[in-house]
């Protein structure tokens, strides 16, 4: 039989929750494991109990039927089958529910496979951010493009901050303004995921305060979801130069975001690369 996809991913919610549950020992949640048990794990009934729901509504929730799944339940079910931050994700998208802005959680370095991508990518400067925009990792290209990043505190690593604040950057970008009101943009179609983060609310004020543009551009609402295709820095070594960007998810729901500068066909920049590179 073939499976429409809402049966489906009700289908997929109710092996999950069967599985979960088989691997948990009662004594894991406070129950005696003195009785004899037909099958491994926790009972249905138990997980019921425990979780502050009904038995036959949970049990419909194994059977793969089409009832919807509030965050609260999510949230409960979660803490009963002992779930790890992974297998919470996978729960609240097979709910079809939005993450709440807990899970992702912040960060402040890179596994050393990724810095190691970072590495590798010699001749394009290349950046590590978070979902605050905040960059966690670089390598030596975008040191010598974009300024020691080490030598910085947290806001002033913060991509958005910089580019409103940091009269560098406002040199070393042409055509300032089209870039900072597209980073304005892009900043703002990612707040909605993590609006409820007390971070975010003050961090926009606190920018509102340090630059007129930011203040003057934040009220407008505009939203812009697709990252830059092309950027053109004046460097006060290299001069110009001229990059493809391209933006990469991390793949393992940790919400960080890989950009990379490939120096564009048809320039001199990958050789004024190779030439800050060697200095």
């Amino acid at each position: 039989m073939i499976l429409t996809n809402e049966k489906h991913r009700y289908k997929e919610l109710a092996d999950f929750f069967k599985t979960r549950r088989a691997k948990i020992l009662p004594s894991q949640v406070g129950l005696s494991s003195a009785t004899r048990r037909r099958t491994p794990g926790l009972r249905r009934e138990e997980v019921a109990q425990l979780a502050g729901i009904g038995i036959t509504w949970y049990t419909w929730l194994e059977q793969g039927r089409t009832i919807h799944v509030s965050t609260q339940v999510i949230e409960s079910l979660s803490k009963v089958l002992l779930l790890d931050k992974q297998e919470r994700i996978h729960l609240y998208r097979l709910a079809n529910q939005p993450l709440p802005a807990d899970i992702p959680g912040y960060q402040g370095t890179v596994s050393p496979i990724l810095q190691h991508v970072l590495d590798s990518l010699i001749f394009c400067p290349s950046l590590v951010t978070d979902q605050r925009w905040n960059v966690i990792a670089w390598n030596k290209a975008a040191f010598l493009i974009f300024g020691d990043f080490s030598e910085m505190n947290v806001r002033e690593r913060n991509i958005v901050w910089a580019m409103f604040t940091d009269n560098k950057y406002k040199q070393l970008f042409v055509d300032w303004n089209l870039h900072a009101k597209g980073l304005l943009g892009r900043f703002r179609s990612t707040c909605g995921q993590y609006i409820e983060d007390s971070w975010l609310a003050q961090f926009i004020d606190d920018l509102k305060m340090q630059s007129t543009e930011f203040n003057l551009w934040w009220p407008l609402h505009e939203i812009q979801s697709n990252g830059e295709k092309y950027k053109q820095l004046n460097h006060p070594i290299a001069g110009i130069l001229d990059f493809e960007v391209s933006n990469f998810d991390v793949s393992d729901n940790s919400g960080l975001k890989l950009i990379v500068h490939t120096p564009l066909s048809g320039t001199d920049t990958a050789t004024k690369m190779k030439l800050l590179l060697d200095e």
